[in-house]
């Protein structure tokens, strides 16, 4: 039986707005402090059903190979068996970054 290929859907802050973007490779990047994101997935939707967000998104996304987001913007990632559609919205209530402290400095 072979193995599914997992898919990760990704929610975090952009400006004020919530992405919500599906990708099927994220890891913890070099960058100290960011979350790379690659391989991003969109709806194989009928073009007679054009959702204006996604469209939005995947002209974003168009040309990225890899997206590198700040670990504090992030505000969840599942594992989820099939993409849905990437979507942003408009971030509601306080989002408040997560304090994180920098490496200690070496000597």
């Amino acid at each position: 039986m072979a193995e599914e290929e997992s898919i990760y859907r990704v929610k975090f802050v952009n400006q004020d707005q919530v992405y919500e973007v599906f990708v099927k490779q994220i890891f913890q990047s070099d960058m100290w402090g960011f979350i790379e994101l690659e391989e991003f997935v969109f709806g194989q939707r009928s073009e007679l059903l054009v959702d204006p967000g996604e469209e939005k998104l995947k002209q974003e996304f168009a040309e990225v190979e890899r997206s590198y987001i700040p670990l504090q913007s992030i505000i969840r990632i599942d594992e989820v068996k099939k993409e849905g559609v990437a979507k942003i919205s408009q971030a509601k209530g306080n989002v408040t970054a997560f304090p994180v402290m920098p490496p200690p400095a070496k000597k």
